[in-house]
C-alpha cells in the first residue's frame, strides 16, 4: 500500500451470466491520492468483469511493471494483463508479451485512448480488446462512492447492471479492437 493511500472497501455480489461466474467477496482497495474516483471505480468494475481464480490488483502507481488488475495462475505466471484508463503503447506491448490475454477498461473516450497507439509496435495487437461504457456511467458511479460500499454487479448479454450503495445504474459494455 502506498503512503497516503486511503482504503476503500467493497462488499461485492457478482452475477456474470455471460461467463457463468457467481461470487460474493470483499475488496479492500488502496486508493492513491493521485487516483481519481472514476479511475478507481473503473478498476473495481474491471476486477468484477474479469473475476477469476488468481485475480488481484496490481502494485499500483509505484509498480510500473504491473497493470491495474492481473490474473496469475498457480505457478505465479501472469495469465491476464488488465489495464485501466489510457495506458501507453509500450505498456500494452509489455503486457501482451507477458500474458496470454491483454485487455483495457477505460472510463474515457475509447477513440481518444486508442489514437496514440496507431502505428506503434504492440505485441499481438489484434488480440487486445478495449472495453468502454456508456457516456456518464462511470462518473455517475464515482459520485456514489463512500469509504465502505456495497456493490452488486450483474452482467447479462454484455449489459452491466450496477447497484452501488442502493443506487442502480446500467450500461452496455462496448468492445473495441485495436486492429
Amino acid at each position: 500500500m502506498a503512503i497516503g493511500s486511503t482504503i476503500i472497501t467493497f462488499d461485492v455480489q457478482l452475477a456474470d451470466t455471460d461467463r457463468g461466474v457467481y461470487e460474493d467477496y470483499s475488496l479492500r482497495v488502496a486508493r492513491h491520492p493521485s487516483e481519481t474516483d472514476a479511475y478507481m471505480i473503473t478498476r473495481v468494475i474491471a476486477h468484477g468483469l474479469e473475476h477469476a481464480e488468481g485475480i488481484d490488483f496490481g502494485g499500483g502507481i509505484s509498480q510500473t511493471d504491473e497493470p491495474a488488475v492481473l490474473v496469475r495462475d498457480l505457478t505465479g505466471s501472469i495469465t491476464a494483463w488488465i489495464e485501466v484508463g489510457a495506458p501507453d503503447a509500450e505498456r500494452l506491448h509489455y503486457g501482451s508479451r507477458l500474458a496470454d490475454r491483454t485487455v483495457v477498461y477505460t472510463h474515457r473516450d475509447p477513440a481518444k485512448v486508442m489514437a496514440p497507439w496507431a502505428g506503434k509496435r504492440i505485441h499481438r495487437a489484434e488480440d487486445i480488446r478495449v472495453f468502454s461504457f456508456d457516456t456518464g456511467f462511470i462518473d455517475a458511479a464515482a459520485d456514489l462512492l463512500e469509504r465502505r460500499n456495497t456493490l452488486t454487479l450483474t452482467i447479462t448479454e454484455r449489459v452491466l447492471y450496477l447497484d452501488l450503495n442502493g443506487t442502480a445504474l446500467s450500461t452496455s459494455v462496448h468492445e473495441h479492437m485495436l486492429v
